[in-house]
């Protein structure tokens, strides 16, 4: 069984940075990505990358802001949040996929975190 632990989340001013980790327990060698909700919205994709090649994808919302990467010896997905915008406020959850699709669906993600809040003020 695979258990995803997001950290990081937090209060910050527009304009700053943030770094969200995902530590996970067990092995999925597929795809992880980054989530997020906000309050009355639907969970929106924000990116995901391959576990094996590293290969990325990025929802045009956050592309050029946020960078996804990941520590396989550590088996922990980050995010790291630059130029943060009042719109990026939301709960951000990281997931795991058994397959290498990049989806950016949050239907083919078989494991899910508990979420971890970011808060951006203007």
């Amino acid at each position: 069984q695979v258990q995803l632990v997001e950290s990081g989340g937090g209060l910050v001013q527009a304009g700053g940075s943030l770094r969200l980790s995902c530590a996970a327990s067990g092995q999925i060698y597929g795809a992880r990505a980054w989530f997020r909700q906000s309050p009355g919205k639907l969970r929106e994709f924000v990116a995901a990358i391959t576990w094996t090649d590293g290969v990325i994808r990025y929802s045009d919302s956050v592309k050029g802001r946020f960078t996804i990467s990941k520590d396989n010896a550590k088996n922990t997905l980050y995010l790291q949040m630059n130029t943060l915008k009042p719109e990026d406020t939301a709960v951000y959850y990281c997931s795991a996929s058994r397959n290498g699709f990049l989806s950016d669906s949050p239907a083919p993600y078989d494991y899910w975190g508990q979420g971890t809040q970011v808060t951006v003020s203007s």
